[in-house]
């Protein structure tokens, strides 16, 4: 009766290694589309896993070993799943590969909360095949009807497929209290992510944020970080201007969509793999994407002390403000 779900989610989870080395090479590093650059975007509004993913974003090499570790993963699971092979484990595998796109990735989604949908999705079908094994059509049954000896062994009714080595009396609780888990699971980070059980609803992949920080005029530099928190992970937030503005409201300097376009790269310091870079028309700030910009002008070296407001304005007309002192 599973055979569906067997079918269908293990295609997700092996169309994912198709996709990124038969289609198209997604695990190449300079090409665009990399992988890399998709779980740095993860990286501002993660559940819990924060602190793993920006270490592997801070560290390129590592970050590529581990998809490529990942991708891998994804395929086996996903072939053995629809293949009907060591069932159990496999499901214990989707389980797994499923919360962690949920704890991660579970706020993304511009329009039907996709990536929210997936990762509870995959938990619940994770549990399931671990309860119901593969069934008829799968290559578990094959091995237990020809009485391989592997299918003798204590562990494979665990591992692959069979009536599982549980009491009768104490299935049914089981499974009322791994879907009743599950389902707190569900409800918890749909509250978190989206305010799906009481308002207000709110998307973070809809409207562009930026959050500025560390801001200071020392010499002839204004120097501060931007980091890219909130907006839609396919495309960047476009900065069109930044100003420079004193107590009196007065723009002090302001920087262009033609001078940030062509802003030398050396003015930006990228903290992930996902980098802000002059694009053909403003500054882009890809999701998850951090930097300390360098903008030197000799009008910052004589400005007088006190207090000024740093402005960033996106083309959506959206803008972000950081008092900076000098």
């Amino acid at each position: 009766m599973a055979l569906a779900i067997r079918l269908v989610i293990g295609w997700t989870y092996f169309s994912a290694l198709w996709r990124r080395t038969i289609l198209a090479d997604k695990l190449d590093p300079e090409i665009a589309g990399y992988i890399g650059d998709k779980f740095n975007h993860f990286l501002p509004n993660a559940l819990g896993i924060q602190p793993i993913i920006q270490h592997l974003v801070e560290q390129p090499g590592l970050l590529w070993v581990s998809m490529v570790i990942f991708t891998i993963i994804e395929g086996i699971v996903g072939l053995f799943i629809m293949l009907g092979l060591f069932t159990r484990l496999m499901s214990v595998g989707v389980f797994a590969l499923a919360m962690g796109i949920l704890l991660g990735a579970g706020w993304i989604g511009t329009t039907c909360l996709d990536e929210w949908q997936i990762g509870v999705l995959g938990i619940a079908t994770g549990f399931v095949l671990f309860l119901t094994g593969s069934g008829k059509y799968a290559l578990d049954n094959y091995l237990m009807a020809n009485n391989f000896k592997i299918t003798q062994k204590k562990w494979f009714a665990w591992m692959g497929s069979g009536v599982l080595p549980i009491r009768e009396g104490l299935f049914p609780k089981v499974v009322l209290w791994g879907a009743l888990a599950i389902l707190g699971i569900t409800l918890m980070t749909n509250q978190v992510f989206h305010g799906g059980l009481w308002g207000p609803l709110h998307n973070k992949s809809v409207k562009p944020k930026l959050e500025i920080t560390e801001g200071q005029i020392e010499d002839a530099t204004l120097s501060f970080d931007i980091f890219r928190t909130e907006g839609v992970d396919v495309y960047g937030s476009w900065v069109i201007a930044i100003e420079l503005i004193d107590e009196q409201n007065h723009t002090i300097l302001a920087y262009t969509q033609d001078e940030l376009a062509s802003l030398p790269e050396e003015r930006i310091s990228n903290y992930y793999v996902a980098k802000i870079q002059p694009g053909e028309h403003s500054l882009v700030v890809p999701l998850g994407a951090k930097a300390t910009l360098n903008l030197k002008n000799e009008a910052f070296a004589s400005l007088p002390q006190g207090a000024y407001t740093l402005k960033i304005t996106d083309i959506s007309g959206a803008y972000w403000t950081h008092k900076v002192v000098k």
